[in-house]
């Protein structure tokens, strides 16, 4: 195998909340530094939700480097890994990675997200981790101990039945500092996050301030993967968009996104055989369609409500973001590529 490009083995992590324009940055980098996308996004992992979570139109990949799907992630494991497809010609990496009728944790999006570094990294390329998860950013860059928590069938069928204030309160009481952070209005996120306290007694990894050496956005790690030589060099980039600006990008999407087709679009998961809690519990748009599609509330409310709760769910992604300390702040793309190009020296 040639030399590595860059033998300190770099990684370029892009956050910043919903609707910044992570997406599109992410791309130019990789066109200008030679590398490829792991996206970072707890609804972009699932198969055919689209629209409502603005995934990147990709092109398919060449057939002998396609995903083994629809086999069961289970047997998948982390072997293998292959791009999900390419956009503006950047293989992109865990999307289209599951059914919506199969549930996915962090623990498995760290495993993959792993995997596929190491395999961009084996191209010498470099790995760009792009989205606005937060805590799947965590656990994949800090090496979060997740706990191995399988479904609780009985314990779920218990926590559904109460209302998500319900299940906040319960969680705000055993584990504060998970609530502090997590979408109160979520209950899937709210389900899990209960579900790992009770079966292991522990609380899930709080988003501590990050401990390893910072030093103006670049950061040195311990190898991802057991086994690994070296230490890993990452850059952490956070777009910032002045709060009115951000709310009528939002609104901008989301009212193209409900003329690309989103009701479409949640019409046809539904006659695929998700129920509507099961839709429901991805949240933000795809909830408020959802209470639509079954006359609970008018078009005019379903629009205002979720304009009001991406509005909020941004927010809630800059409070997550702004904790850490490593990410180097940025207005453009212009900024990015010249502290990208001195981190990569």
């Amino acid at each position: 195998m040639s030399k590595p490009i860059y033998p300190q083995k770099p990684i370029i992590i892009v956050v910043g909340p919903t609707a910044s324009g992570k997406s599109d940055l992410a791309v130019k980098l990789a066109q200008r530094f030679n590398g490829e996308i792991i996206s970072a996004d707890s609804r972009q992992v699932y198969r055919g939700m689209d629209i409502g979570t603005g995934k990147v139109p990709l092109s398919k990949p060449p057939r002998a480097q396609r995903p083994p799907y629809p086999a069961p992630l289970t047997q998948r494991g982390a072997r293998g890994v292959k791009p999900s497809g390419y956009y503006g010609g950047i293989a992109h990496y865990l999307i289209d990675v599951v059914s919506p009728t199969r549930r996915f944790t962090a623990a498995q999006y760290k495993k993959l997200a792993q995997a596929a570094i190491k395999k961009i990294q084996s191209k010498n390329k470099v790995p760009i981790v792009c989205g606005g998860t937060g805590f799947y950013i965590r656990a994949l860059i800090d090496n979060l101990n997740i706990p191995a928590v399988k479904p609780d069938l009985k314990l779920r069928a218990k926590l559904e039945k109460k209302t998500t204030q319900e299940l906040f309160r319960e969680l705000k009481k055993l584990d504060p500092r998970r609530a502090a952070f997590i979408d109160r209005q979520n209950p899937r996120r709210l389900v899990r996050a209960l579900e790992i306290v009770y079966k292991t007694g522990k609380v899930v990894p709080a988003p501590n301030p990050p401990t390893p050496l910072c030093v103006r956005g670049a950061t040195e790690f311990a190898p991802l993967v057991k086994g690994g030589e070296g230490g890993l060099k990452s850059l952490f980039l956070g777009l910032q968009i002045p709060r009115p600006k951000l709310a009528q990008r939002i609104k901008t999407r989301l009212k193209k996104r409900l003329k690309q087709g989103m009701l479409a679009e949640v019409k046809k998961l539904r006659a695929q055989g998700l129920s509507w809690k099961r839709l429901g519990s991805f949240g933000l748009e795809y909830r408020w369609l959802a209470r639509f599609l079954q006359n609970k509330i008018s078009y005019k409310e379903m629009t205002e409500r979720l304009q009001k709760d991406i509005e909020h769910y941004a927010k809630r992604q800059m409070t997550w973001f702004q904790r850490d300390p490593r990410i180097h702040w940025i207005k453009n793309s212009a900024q990015a590529e010249k502290i990208v190009r001195n981190f990569l020296k």
